[in-house]
């Protein structure tokens, strides 16, 4: 890791996307303005990428992104919408839940703004040319008022994903950056989460 710069693990669904060391190149280069040093899941992944695809494989590169998680000082996570659905990635999702369990500070940036009971809506209206309904009244706990068709409740009303999700990166001491342009939205979660690093040395 570089010296003087604050390492901070890059999460989302990045690593499946195209020109991924790419992509993580040039966030790298806005985290340095920062005073951060952007640490990619590839860069713990040297050894496990010389291995066949398949579980054990799939099972190194899970403990070398766990390693890092470890040895850096905070995360910056996108939270877009995961292929073509309204939920996020999950491997990502369970990132956030471990560094919330670190205690680690957490930023978060997407570049859809639309509330998650919106994605769900229009993923059922496109995907299957099916509506949303009023959930029916009942005496349990609900944290939405409208159900998919499967009777799913389509939760977490008034956020932009899952409730745990925006939780624990608010119970970080983080929110999440809203702009459509991706790079403007990571430069305004990674100015944040610097801030709140350098306030705490």
């Amino acid at each position: 890791m570089v010296k003087n710069l604050i390492p901070v693990y890059l999460a989302g669904d990045l690593v499946f996307r195209p020109e991924a060391l790419a992509l993580f190149s040039r966030l790298k280069l806005i985290c340095a303005e920062y005073g951060l040093e952007g640490v990619a899941p590839f860069d713990g992944q040297a050894e496990a990428r010389l291995l066949p695809p398949g579980r054990e494989t799939i099972l190194a590169f899970v403990r070398a992104d766990r390693d890092l998680m470890d040895r850096c000082a905070g995360g910056l996570f996108c939270i877009d919408p995961f292929r073509r659905s309204p939920e996020m990635d999950p491997g990502t999702a369970v990132e956030i839940g471990y560094m919330m369990g670190l205690g680690k500070p957490m930023d978060a940036y997407t570049v859809d703004g639309s509330l998650y009971s919106e994605k769900v809506e229009i993923y059922w209206s496109g995907a299957w040319n099916k509506n949303l309904r009023e959930r029916p009244a009942s005496d349990a706990p609900s944290s939405g008022f409208m159900e998919d068709p499967d009777g799913m409740l389509v939760h977490s009303e008034g956020m932009l994903q899952n409730g745990m999700i925006e939780g624990f990166i608010g119970m970080a001491g983080g929110s999440v950056a809203v702009d459509r342009d991706f790079f403007q939205a990571f430069r305004k979660a990674a100015s944040r989460l610097s801030e709140r690093l350098y306030a705490g040395k």
